[in-house]
């Protein structure tokens, strides 16, 4: 049986208006659903349903936009189906641009944050330890959870909206201390020495076999290499959140609740799923692959998730010179920011780089050249993009992505 605080029952019965008691009803259905026996204040929340999926999906937030709502913690929008400043890249149906653009500027009207990006944890919105989150978008779910360790479940629309408006969030999964440890372990050996370049294909290939044997449990992932970085940990994340269902992992001696193997199981012993060496961590890199090297080019989309100002950083010292075919970057309007005040905007430009917000190249229609094969350094729009675009995809680190744009076909060391 749910306990409902005093304040909740007000708000159930109209204290703050029509939009809260709504919301909060749908969350206690939701809450009883999943067999929570309380509520838990929520610190913020970030909304996945801004990605128009059909009619339903602008009916539901016209309601609350119609019922005077407001969300009433700090909330970040995740991508939606155009790019609000760069409107001329939509290449898609006239009415679905029409209709996604309409769903992206109702959160706005309910005072959700107008950042619509996947890395909200880039944003100054980035949320802190310990908070009660409730956030929806895979890799973002991952991210706080592992990286952070903040505490969300994998909510998903609608109901990420509705923790918005009444602030609340039920007490069960990740949110709970004890749900959080791991009860499985992978070890990787032999690869804690590897460079910058290879430490990316080596969180990619962890977070694509946690994904794929691990399901929604927890994994506690040891050997990582030393230069393990967080952008790293955000591709590992969001490969595993592609290929499973994995909404948390800890990576031992990186994440913070896993200083230790014993902190990240609690003491307890778990079994080993699996070691993995070089050798096997390429052959799970190689499965990413449609195409073979020397294969011709269409373009190269990276971004996915969205590019960090560190994964800026690291392309403009790999991109003297143009390319022989497009670059495609998604990225967040905060880094694009950024980008302009250090007038790095120009340079990528220059350089053939179609700077991409508001949206990512393996959701809406953006990419002009489909007919060659597509390169990626992310392991989760190599995991998607076939099916959503009907396209081949060769997959490298960036510096393999950066030779092969200058090429025109794949080049991989």
């Amino acid at each position: 049986m749910l306990r409902l605080s005093p304040e909740e029952q007000d708000m159930l019965a109209g204290g703050r208006g029509a939009a809260a008691a709504d919301a909060l009803e749908l969350m206690l259905g939701f809450a009883q659903a999943v067999g929570a026996d309380r509520l838990l204040r929520c610190d913020r929340a970030h909304i996945d349903g801004c990605l128009y999926h059909g009619q339903a999906s602008l009916d539901f937030v016209e309601r609350y936009v119609a019922l005077g709502g407001r969300v009433c913690v700090p909330t970040s929008l995740n991508v939606g189906s155009v790019d609000l400043i760069h409107p001329d890249l939509f290449r898609g149906d006239p009415a679905l641009g029409t209709a996604g653009k309409r769903l992206m500027q109702a959160h706005v009207e309910l005072g959700c944050a107008p950042n619509f990006t996947c890395a909200p944890y880039q944003t100054l919105m980035r949320p802190r330890y310990g908070e009660q989150l409730a956030y929806a978008e895979s890799n973002a779910i991952v991210f706080v959870n592992s990286v952070i360790g903040a505490r969300t479940a994998r909510y998903g629309d609608f109901i990420d909206l509705a923790g918005a408006l009444c602030g609340r969030v039920p007490h069960f999964d990740l949110h709970v201390a004890e749900n959080r440890l791991a009860r499985t372990r992978l070890v990787l050996e032999g690869v804690s020495g590897a460079d910058v370049e290879e430490a990316g294909l080596i969180a990619v290939a962890a977070g694509l076999f946690i994904g794929r044997e691990c399901g929604a449990e927890i994994c506690a992932i040891e050997g990582l290499p030393q230069v393990t970085s967080e952008d790293d940990l955000k591709a590992l994340g969001a490969a595993a959140a592609s290929s499973g269902a994995v909404a948390m992992f800890h990576a031992v001696g990186l994440t913070p609740e896993a200083e230790t193997l014993a902190a990240a199981t609690g003491g307890a012993e778990v079994s080993v799923i699996a070691r993995l060496d070089r050798e096997m961590l390429g052959q799970i890199v190689a499965s990413l692959a449609t195409v073979s090297d020397g294969a011709r080019l269409s373009a190269v989309a990276l971004g996915t998730p969205h590019f960090s100002l560190q994964e800026f950083e690291r392309l403009l010292q790999l991109c003297e010179g143009s390319f022989a075919v497009p670059v495609y970057i998604n990225t967040g309007r905060d880094i694009l920011t950024e980008l302009t005040q250090r007038g790095w905007d120009k340079r990528l430009s220059d350089a053939g780089v179609a700077l991409v917000v508001d949206t990512c190249t393996y959701v809406t229609t953006i990419i002009e050249e489909l007919d060659g094969a597509i390169m990626t350094n992310s392991g989760k729009w190599a995991y998607y993009a076939p099916g959503n675009l009907g396209v081949d995809v060769a997959f490298g680190t960036l510096a393999d992505c950066v030779a092969s744009a200058k090429a025109g076909r794949v080049v991989r060391r």
